[in-house]
C-alpha cells in the first residue's frame, strides 16, 4: 500500500511524524500492515522476537511495542479504518497484556527471596493487579493513565534464603512493575501508572491483603470509591476477590437512593476543580463532558445494580443500554448519551494523537484547532465548536434531570414555619385552614412525631430529610380525601423508615412521588399498611408510566427467569428476588385499581395470573436447586382449586394447591415429593422481604393424611374411586396451573372424566344439601357476612358446582373452566335455569365480590346490609329453591 495513504494520520498527528521519521523500520512497515487491527496474538509475538532476558530489556521490548501499537491505532483511526470500540479494546487489551508480561518477567527478579507463602493455606501466593477506571471497562484512551490497585491474598513470608514478609515482597514486585510500565527511557514510556485510587490514597501502603482491603472497605470505604470500583476488574490472578469483596461494597442488596446524594457531592468538587483550573475547555471533566454520562450511567449502577445484577457492567455505554431497557432512561436519551459518548470519545482520542498527551482540553494553538475541526468532519473550528456546544447541551440537559438539585436543597417549603413551630399558638388554626377536619388532633400527631425519642436520636442527615419532607407530605395529604386519616397512615410509613436513610433519600430526591403516595394511602388501608410493611416498593412510584403500565406477562416472566437464573445457587437471593417481584407486581395492580383501570372480573384475572407467574418461575427455580435430578425439566404441575382455580383471586388471598406428577423414573416419587416440599417453603417462608403467598394443600387426595405429591394415575384413581362430593364440587374450580403441559393435559382430561359422570339427581342434591347444612352449622348465615348469608356467595357457588355435577354429562360445556358468572349464563341458554333468575344471579354475584373487594381494600369495615344487598340475597335465594326442589323422577 502507498505510503501516501498516511496523509490524514499524519497531518493531524505530530508525534506520529515524529516517530516515523525517527523509526523508518516503522515507517516502511506501518502502510503494509495498516488494514489489520492490532491483536494480543500480535502483541505476544512482537514481543517474543525481543528474546527479554532482564528488566532493561523488558522496558525496552514493551516501549517498543507501544510505539508499534499507538502508530497504527492513530493512522487507522484518522483513515477511517477503525471504530471507536476497537481503538479503546485494543490499548485497553494493550494494557492487560503489558501488566501481565511485565509480572512475569519481573518475578524472577526477586528470587533470592524465595517464593512468597500464605500463613493460613501455605500456598505460593500471587499479586492480584486490579484495574480500574477506564481500563476496568475496556474504555481506555490512547494516552491516558491506568489506575492500578495492588492486592495479594494472604499475610505470610517468603521461603528463600534471604526471608521477607508477604507484604515486602509485593511492594518490592509492585514497585518494579511501576517503573517498568511508567519510568521514562529513550523508548519513551508504557502507561503512566495512578495508584491513587488504593485504600487511604497515597498515605496508603502499596499493596495491600485481602483481608486489610475487606476491613477497609467494610469500615472506611468512602462513598466515591463505590463509583470507582464499579468499573474494577481483576488483570491478574483471581478474579473472586471481586465477589467475596468489592462487589458487596459497591451493589448494596437495598434500592440505595443514597447514591444521589454522594454522587452530587462528588460532581460539585470535579466543578470547584474546574473552576479553580480553568478547564472549562476540558471535554472530560467540564460541563456536558464525559464525566457527566458516566455519573448518569453509575448512578443508577449504584442505586439498582445490587438487585439488577444486569447492571453490574465496567461498560458505559453497556449501562446505558441496560437503562433503556428498563426503561430506567427513556429510549431517546440513551441515544442522545450513547451519540454525545462516541463524539466526545473520539474527539479525547483526536486530542491526545496531536502529541501522545494525556490532555482532555481543547487546543488554543490554530493549527491544531484546524487538525480538530478537520478530523471530527467539520468544516472550520467555528463549525466544530458550535457542534460540540450541542453535544454538551444535549449531555447536560440530561445530567440535570438526573441530578437534579433535592427538596432539601431548594428553597424553603412554604409550610417549613409551620413544621418547625408545631407546638406553638397558631398551628392548629393553619392546619385546620389548609382542610384538615380536625385540626388539632393532627397538631398533637405531629407533635407527638416531633417529640419522639425515635426522632430525636436520628442521625443527622435523615432527620434534616424528614424535616424537609413533612411540610411537603403536609400539604399533599391536605388536598385528599380524609386529609387527617391519609396524614396519619403517612407519618406511620416515614416513621417505619425513618432509620433506612435510602427510602428517605429517594422522597426527597423525587418530591413529584409525594402525591401518588398521598392519593394511595388516602385510598385504602391495606394499601397503606403493605406499602409500609414493604417500603421498597416506594421505588413503583416514580414512574407513573411504569406503574400504570398494562402488564405483559411473557416479558415479566422472561426477566424474572433472568434474574432467578443470575442468583442461581444462593437460594436466599432467590426467595427475595421473587419477593420483591410478587409485591411489585401486586402494589402495581392495587394502584391501577384504585385509579379505575380495571373491572373487577378483569382484576382477578390479573391477580391470578401473577400467581401462575409466580409458581411457575418457583417451579423451575425450585427444581434446579436440587442435587442429582434426573431430569432438567420436572414432569411435574401445580394445579389451582378454589379462587386460584376459578381466576378470582383477590390481593392477600390464599392459594389452594395440589401437586402432580407423571414420571417412571425410580427416583421420581423421592425427587418431586423433595419438589413439593421446597416449593411450599419457598411460597411460604417468610424472608426479610415477607412471605410470597400462604398456601394449602388439604384439598389433595386423602386431605392432610395424603401423600404431599400424586402420580396422575394415582389421582384418577382417588377421583374416581374415593373422592367424596365435596371433592368433586372443588374439581369444578380447578384448574392446571404451572408445570410440565403434559402433565396438566392429564389432569385436565380426569377432571373432565370426573366432571361428566352421570350422577342420580336426588342423591347428588340431598349430598349437597347436606354438605350446605354443615357449613351453616360452622358459619351461621348474617345478612352482614356476605359469604355465608343466605343467598350469599357460598350459595351461588353450591348452585353452579350441583348444576355442573348434575348436566355435565348432557351439556360438557359447563366443564370449562369460566367463572360462576359465565356458568349460570350457559345453564340459563340450556335450559336448566330461568333466564331472569339467572341473570339476578350473575348480578348479585358481580355485586358481592366487588363489595368483598372493596371491605378488602378497606380493611376492618363492615358490610351495611342495606336494601340493594337484601335484593340480591333474595334473588339468589328464589334460584337456590328452584335448583334445589326436587324434580320428576328424583
Amino acid at each position: 500500500m502507498p505510503v501516501n495513504t498516511l496523509a490524514h494520520a499524519l497531518a493531524h498527528s505530530a508525534w506520529l511524524r515524529r516517530t516515523l521519521a525517527a523509526d523508518p523500520e516503522l515507517a516502511a512497515e506501518l502502510p503494509a500492515r495498516l488494514h489489520a487491527p492490532f491483536t494480543r496474538a500480535e502483541m505476544s509475538e512482537r514481543y517474543a522476537a525481543f528474546a527479554v532476558a532482564d528488566e532493561a530489556m523488558l522496558k525496552t521490548a514493551l516501549r517498543r511495542l507501544r510505539r508499534a501499537l499507538l502508530a497504527r491505532l492513530i493512522a487507522r483511526d484518522m483513515e477511517g479504518l477503525a471504530t471507536l470500540d476497537e481503538v479503546m479494546a485494543t490499548i485497553s487489551d494493550f494494557a492487560l497484556f503489558a501488566v501481565d508480561t511485565a509480572l512475569a518477567a519481573l518475578k524472577p527478579e526477586l528470587a533470592r527471596y524465595g517464593r512468597p507463602i500464605g500463613d493460613e493455606s501455605g500456598r505460593e501466593q500471587e499479586m492480584i493487579v486490579i484495574g480500574m477506571g477506564k481500563l476496568g471497562g475496556d474504555e481506555l484512551n490512547v494516552s491516558s493513565d491506568i489506575d492500578l490497585i495492588f492486592i495479594y491474598p494472604e499475610s505470610g513470608e517468603t521461603d528463600g534464603n534471604r526471608k521477607i514478609s508477604n507484604h515486602e515482597y509485593f511492594t518490592l514486585l509492585g514497585k518494579k512493575l511501576i517503573a517498568a510500565l511508567s519510568e521514562l527511557t529513550a523508548d519513551g514510556f508504557v502507561f503512566r501508572v495512578d495508584m491513587r485510587l488504593r485504600p487511604y490514597g497515597d498515605s496508603g501502603p502499596l499493596v495491600m491483603s485481602y483481608a486489610a482491603l475487606e476491613n477497609y472497605l467494610l469500615t472506611q470505604g468512602r462513598e466515591w470509591e463505590r463509583y470507582a470500583w464499579i468499573k474494577a476488574r481483576v488483570m491478574t490472578g483471581d478474579d473472586a476477590v471481586l465477589a467475596d469483596l468489592a462487589r458487596p461494597f459497591v451493589y448494596r442488596k437495598y434500592l440505595d437512593y443514597n447514591a444521589y446524594g454522594a454522587m452530587r457531592e462528588l460532581y460539585k468538587q470535579i466543578q470547584r476543580e474546574v473552576a479553580r483550573r480553568d478547564l472549562i475547555d476540558n471535554i472530560k471533566l467540564g460541563q456536558g463532558g464525559i464525566r457527566e454520562i458516566e455519573f448518569i450511567a453509575q448512578v443508577f449502577q449504584l442505586i439498582r445494580g445490587g438487585r439488577e445484577k444486569s447492571l453490574q457492567t465496567r461498560s458505559t455505554r453497556e449501562a446505558l443500554a441496560r437503562l433503556g431497557d428498563m426503561r430506567l432512561l427513556e429510549p431517546e436519551a440513551v441515544t442522545e448519551l450513547a451519540d454525545s459518548y462516541d463524539f466526545l470519545r473520539r474527539l479525547e482520542h483526536r486530542l491526545m494523537y496531536l502529541d501522545d498527551q494525556q490532555t482532555q482540553t481543547l487546543p488554543v494553538d490554530p493549527a491544531q484547532r484546524a487538525c480538530i475541526a478537520t478530523s471530527m468532519d467539520c468544516a472550520d473550528w467555528d463549525a466544530f465548536v458550535a457542534r460540540l456546544n450541542r453535544v454538551r447541551a444535549t449531555v447536560h440537559r440530561h445530567f440535570e434531570q438526573v441530578f437534579f438539585l433535592p427538596t432539601e436543597e431548594h428553597v424553603s417549603h412554604p409550610l417549613s414555619g409551620l413544621w418547625a413551630d408545631i407546638q406553638e399558638d397558631g398551628a392548629a388554626a393553619q392546619l385546620g385552614e389548609l382542610g384538615y377536619d380536625d385540626a388539632p388532633q393532627v397538631m398533637r400527631s405531629l407533635a407527638a412525631f416531633a417529640n419522639s425519642q425515635r426522632y430525636r436520636d436520628l442521625p443527622t442527615k435523615n432527620r434534616q430529610r424528614i424535616d424537609a419532607l413533612i411540610p411537603a407530605l403536609i400539604e399533599v395529604a391536605a388536598g385528599c380525601d380524609g386529609p387527617d386519616t391519609t396524614l396519619t397512615r403517612i407519618l406511620g410509613l416515614i416513621e417505619a423508615i425513618s432509620r433506612r436513610s435510602s427510602y428517605i433519600a429517594l422522597l426527597t430526591e423525587y418530591p413529584q412521588t409525594l402525591k401518588r403516595l398521598a392519593s394511595l394511602y388516602s385510598a385504602s388501608p391495606w394499601v397503606s399498611n403493605y406499602l409500609t410493611k414493604h417500603p421498597i416498593l416506594l421505588d413503583e412510584l416514580l414512574d407513573a408510566r411504569v406503574l400504570y403500565a398494562e402488564p405483559d406477562w411473557p416479558q415479566l416472566a422472561a426477566g424474572l427467569a433472568h434474574q432467578l437464573d443470575e442468583a442461581r445457587g444462593d437460594v436466599e437471593a432467590q426467595m427475595d428476588i421473587l419477593r420483591h417481584f410478587q409485591h411489585a407486581q401486586q402494589f402495581r395492580l392495587v394502584a391501577q385499581d384504585l385509579a379505575g383501570m380495571w373491572p373487577l372480573e378483569a382484576l382477578s384475572d390479573q391477580v391470578s395470573l401473577l400467581a401462575d407467574t409466580v409458581l411457575a418461575a418457583c417451579v423451575r427455580a425450585a427444581w434446579l436447586d436440587i442435587g442429582k435430578r434426573h431430569v432438567e425439566v420436572p414432569k411435574f404441575a401445580v394445579i389451582g382449586y378454589g379462587k386460584l382455580g376459578g381466576k378470582e383471586l383477590g390481593y392477600g388471598s390464599d392459594l389452594d394447591l395440589i401437586f402432580l406428577y407423571d414420571d417412571p423414573h425410580p427416583d421420581a416419587p423421592d425427587l418431586y415429593a423433595r419438589l413439593a416440599r421446597k416449593l411450599s417453603t419457598w411460597l411460604t417462608a417468610a424472608t426479610p422481604a415477607g412471605i410470597l403467598y400462604d398456601i394449602d394443600l388439604r384439598l389433595r387426595p386423602d386431605g392432610a393424611a395424603g401423600l404431599l405429591v400424586s402420580t396422575v394415575d394415582a389421582f384418577a384413581n382417588y377421583q374416581r374411586g374415593k373422592a367424596w362430593l365435596w371433592e368433586h364440587q372443588a374439581l369444578t374450580r380447578a384448574r392446571f396451573v404451572a408445570g410440565d403441559a403434559a402433565v396438566g393435559d392429564r389432569f385436565e382430561k380426569t377432571r373432565f372424566d370426573v366432571l361428566t359422570m352421570t350422577r342420580d339427581p336426588g342423591s347428588l342434591r340431598a349430598e349437597v344439601l347436606a354438605m350446605r347444612e354443615r357449613m351453616r352449622e360452622s358459619h351461621p348465615p348474617r345478612d352482614d357476612d356476605i359469604k355465608h348469608a343466605h343467598g350469599g356467595i357460598v350459595d351461588v357457588e353450591f348452585i353452579v358446582q350441583y348444576l355442573v355435577l348434575g348436566h355435565a354429562w348432557r351439556f360438557p360445556e359447563l366443564t370449562g373452566n369460566l367463572g360462576n358468572i359465565a356458568l349460570l349464563g350457559l345453564a340459563a341458554n340450556a335450559g336448566l335455569i330461568d333466564h331472569e333468575l339467572a341473570k339476578q344471579a350473575q348480578d348479585a354475584y358481580r355485586h358481592y365480590r366487588r363489595l368483598q373487594h372493596a371491605l378488602r381494600l378497606q380493611e376492618g369495615r363492615k358490610v351495611m346490609p342495606d336494601a340493594a344487598l337484601l335484593v340480591h340475597y333474595a334473588q339468589v335465594t328464589r334460584l337456590w329453591e328452584q335448583v334445589m326442589q326436587p324434580g320428576p323422577g328424583d
